[in-house]
């Protein structure tokens, strides 16, 4: 490309210049010449520090990938006839995947004959939403897709408690308090006076002898 619109990394217009001086005036300044706009007309190029340019790029997309939340939708099968043993084997994992934050997503093969008793893969699936009630919730209902019937849990949203509750706690503590420290004012004034009175008898019996 003989020519290309140039910028700095602060914006300054530089405007169109030949390619080969464009890459002058970047090593002049002690950067890189980067192209920044290939499909513009002429391209743009940018006067940066490419090292610290790929150091920043690379900085961006690691906080975003912490931001990101990886769900990964894990898979527990049953078979119509499944017995009692085996169902707690496989709910007990299900149970595990939900608390770690995974989804669920629970399957009934059918084979042959057993299309005909869907019902058997559906009291499976019943019992299995039941037994994760206190942990997940359904996402997806029990459906059929060929040969087989599935549903997804996915781990239950639990909601913060208020915390209303503890300042009115502490207003019944406070206000439980005042009714002692009341009482206790009351002894404490009934004991003076009390004192006062005895002390006044005791003059008066005083005064009398002499």
């Amino acid at each position: 490309m003989p020519q290309v619109r140039v910028i700095t990394d602060e914006g300054e217009q530089f405007g169109v210049m030949d390619t080969r001086e464009a890459i002058r005036e970047a090593r002049n300044r002690g950067m890189d010449l980067v192209e920044v706009a290939p499909n513009a007309d002429p391209p743009v190029c940018k006067i940066i520090d490419f090292g610290k340019f790929q150091y920043e790029a690379k900085k961006k997309a690691n906080e975003a990938k912490k931001k990101q939340v990886v769900i990964t939708v894990k898979e527990v099968k049953f078979r119509p006839g499944t017995d009692v043993h085996d169902y707690s084997y496989r709910m007990k994992h299900a149970r595990e995947w939900l608390e770690e934050g995974d989804k669920v997503k629970a399957t009934i093969w059918f084979r042959g004959r057993e299309m005909t008793h869907r019902e058997l893969g559906a009291r499976i699936l019943e019992q299995l939403e039941k037994d994760l009630a206190d942990i997940g919730d359904v996402e997806m209902r029990p459906r059929m897709e060929g040969n087989q019937m599935f549903t997804i849990f996915a781990p239950k949203r639990h909601k913060k408690a208020e915390g209303s509750k503890q300042p009115a706690d502490g207003r019944g503590q406070a206000a439980g308090g005042r009714p002692q420290e009341a009482a206790g004012g009351q002894q404490a004034a009934a004991g003076q006076q009390t004192a006062g009175g005895s002390q006044q008898t005791a003059g008066r019996n005083q005064n009398s002898t002499s």
